[in-house]
């Protein structure tokens, strides 16, 4: 599945308490009329804890020229998302009050209206509820995608 090209996201959830992000290559469209996208992420992990405990979460598409961004949310033992975004532009999205990265390709805000358990992974089946405006003059610029273990620019 490595040689399967995936776009590149950071999701981002806002829990009342701190701020929480990941990067997501596993996030799809699923049906566009309701809109709605499949999240996975680990079953172990913080973020389908979280996911799971708040009902909603932010997803900012990221170009190719964001790889830091996209490692500094990958890391392990990442501190909380807003020191991760110390001095990137951002803002709240309206409907999830989850960190938005202002110069993303595209972004998303999403409601969780269903979560499966599949293998060491939970999917979170969730309606896409705001499209938070973003990277305007960047609508041209390379994609990022995941390949073969590595960040790539979709041209």
């Amino acid at each position: 599945m490595a040689l399967l090209p995936t776009g590149v996201t950071v999701v981002t959830v806002a829990d009342g308490r701190d701020d929480i992000g990941a990067t997501v290559s596993a996030l799809v469209s699923v049906s566009a009329d309701p809109p709605v996208v499949m999240l996975s992420v680990a079953g172990d992990g913080y973020v389908a804890e979280v996911v799971e405990e708040v009902g909603a979460f932010a997803v900012s598409v990221l170009a190719a020229d964001q790889r830091a961004i996209a490692g500094r949310f990958s890391a392990e033992g990442r501190p909380s998302a807003r020191l991760l975004v110390s001095g990137v532009p951002h803002h709240r999205g309206e409907r999830t009050r989850a960190i938005v990265l202002d110069e993303a390709l595209s972004a998303l805000e999403c409601s969780v209206r269903q979560r499966v358990e599949v293998g060491d992974h939970v999917v979170f089946f969730a309606d896409v509820v705001g499209l938070p405006e973003v990277g305007a003059e960047r609508r041209s610029a390379a994609a990022m995608v995941r390949w073969d273990g590595r960040y790539h620019a979709l041209d």
